[in-house]
């Protein structure tokens, strides 16, 4: 029998060898319909003939094995059509070999003669050739996908490709080729046609077209060009038009000449400073108006000087103020328009000159609030301090000093930039040593000690230093605490030197020497257990001191009082 494909899709072959020579005729129709029930081992579900119906479902006839061969294909197995390596091999009564599907196509297309040697030859005169099947699916070949080195012999290759970690797949988002391997990570990672949602306004749209909305969206958080401000995109325009201390702004006289620009919050002090100018170009856009009854040119367009027709305007007011003015004015109504317009400017005037007074007092009033804003908020400062000085005395040697929003110090941590972290300062007790913690987290390039957590401890200035013993002796128990119900934590030792500048009395506000692991934990270690819980990291530290007073000093020993006394003795 032929070979055929095996519910597990490897190919699999029988025993039977090829007939050659002459076949009777029972034999001849037997082979015949062998040859046109049976598939080929790589043609899947091709042709096949129905047990029903009888019908026949014909499929695109395949050419030869198009694989790469190790070691290289005998020209005895190359189909002279294709110049391709048999499949579904068949003989002709003329003794050559052809793909079935390839001699079939030459016979229907080119006539009933043999490629080779010109022989009349018709489609029942074609014989399966079963030995050069074996022969053939024995061969051994190379994984055709780029980068798999695997041999195996033809018959095992479609299964292989089926599983090989090479194999290509087209991305269903982008049609890109990509390694089926590879695909989860490349729809979810890389391909440009992911699709997305914004984080402000939760609109949905794919990779390459997210910063194109970053730019449009209307909730995104932007900052104000002039102010710095944090704002969303919506309320920038109206910010900048209304509310920006440093936007740029035209002065309130530019309708009559002012062309000043200046920021939102130097307005009144210009408003205070040019109060006269304004005042003659208000004077001058009225005068227009009274004289010729259109808006005029603007001062600042026609220079300082006084032209003659102003002299003339001068002159008429003058004719119109003496004791027969009101019988002037009513022979002339241009002269009486003028005076209204001219009793119009004094009453604007004494206003502005109101104005003028009121913001002088707003600059003085605003200037005694901003002092008495900085004392009170120099007040604030003091008294945080004093708290967090009380609060650090109450620890009694053992501090608990949550890490917040770990997750960020881990995302810098593992973009290489530098982590470290100081805690708050903490006494030993009261009276007692002022101490504090410093973390880093290492980077993944670091030379010696990538992806640890150091953990140091310092000296710091305190309340009670005229009153202490130095150097700081003692024992430091360091932990990362385990947050889950086993209480697991990962604890650290470690006895005082102090022959060390890290435990000299410091001379500044905190001593820049440190003391601890460079390699207290590894980064890895906090998946093992809840080291890490609402994104907090907690790390505790417990100091004993110990009051030698041998040590560098003369004279008898001094017994310790106190609290230290009572932790030493423990």
């Amino acid at each position: 029998m032929a070979c055929f494909e095996s519910k597990n899709g490897s190919l699999e072959e029988d025993s039977s060898e090829a007939v050659g020579g002459e076949l009777s005729s029972c034999a001849l129709a037997l082979l015949e319909k062998e040859r046109e029930s049976l598939l080929s081992p790589s043609d899947g579900p091709g042709p096949f003939l129905s047990s029903t119906s009888g019908s026949f479902q014909a499929s695109a006839p395949l050419q030869g094995y198009d694989v790469e061969f190790d070691p290289p294909l005998e020209s005895k197995y190359e189909c002279p059509i294709c110049l391709m390596a048999l499949r579904n091999a068949v003989q002709t009564r003329c003794g050559h070999r052809f793909c079935k599907s390839c001699i079939e196509k030459s016979i229907r297309d080119a006539g009933q003669r043999c490629p080779v040697d010109n022989e009349v030859l018709s489609e029942d005169q074609l014989f399966p050739d079963n030995f050069a099947k074996r022969e053939i699916l024995s061969l051994t070949v190379r994984c055709s996908n780029l980068g798999c080195v695997e041999k195996m012999e033809l018959r095992r290759l479609e299964n292989h490709l089926a599983q090989c970690p090479f194999a290509t797949v087209s991305c269903p988002l982008c049609q890109q080729s990509v390694r089926k391997s590879y695909l989860a990570e490349h729809t979810t990672v890389e391909c440009q046609r992911r699709p997305m949602s914004c984080p402000d306004c939760l609109a949905s749209f794919v990779y390459e077209e997210a910063e194109f909305h970053r730019h449009q969206c209307p909730f995104a958080n932007v900052k104000c060009q002039y102010c710095e401000m944090d704002l969303i995109r919506d309320q920038l325009e109206s910010h900048c038009d209304t509310d920006c201390p440093k936007a740029p702004i035209a002065c309130n006289f530019d309708i009559f000449g002012c062309k000043e620009m200046m920021q939102r919050h130097n307005l009144a002090q210009h408003m205070q400073e040019f109060t006269q100018m304004h005042m003659r170009y208000m004077a001058e856009f009225m005068r227009g108006m009274c004289l010729n009854g259109t808006t005029p040119k603007p001062m600042w367009t026609q220079g300082s000087s006084i032209s003659s027709e102003d002299q003339g305007h001068t002159a008429l007011v003058s004719s119109c103020s003496g004791p027969r003015g009101p019988v002037s004015c009513s022979n002339n109504p241009a002269s009486c328009q003028t005076n209204e317009a001219m009793q119009t400017l004094n009453e604007m005037d004494g206003r502005l000159v109101r104005q003028d007074h009121r913001i002088r007092e707003l600059i003085i009033l605003k200037e005694t609030q901003a002092g008495q804003l900085a004392e009170l908020r120099r007040r604030v400062s003091v008294l945080e301090e004093t708290v967090k000085e009380l609060e650090a005395q109450q620890c009694h040697g053992i501090f608990i000093w949550p890490l917040k929003n770990f997750s960020a110090l881990l995302r810098n941590q593992e973009a290489g930039l530098s982590v470290v972290e100081h805690s708050p300062g903490f006494y030993t007790s009261r009276p007692g040593y002022k101490l504090c913690l410093r973390l880093h987290l290492q980077t993944p390039n670091a030379p010696r000690c990538s992806n640890y957590i150091s953990l140091f401890v310092h000296t710091m200035q305190g309340e009670y230093d005229g009153q202490l013993t130095w150097p700081f002796q003692g024992v430091i128990r360091l932990a990362i605490l385990d947050q889950g119900p086993e209480c697991q934590h990962h604890t650290e030792v470690m006895e005082t030197k102090p022959d060390l500048q890290a435990f000299q009395r410091p001379v500044i506000q905190r001593n820049p020497k440190g003391f601890g692991y460079v390699t207290f934990m590894h980064l890895n270690q906090l998946a093992q257990r809840a080291f890490v819980k609402d994104d907090t990291l907690l790390i505790r530290c417990e100091v004993t001191p110990r009051f030698d007073n041998m040590f560098n000093r003369d004279g008898p020993t001094v017994q310790p009082r106190g609290p230290e006394a009572s932790i030493s003795r423990d």
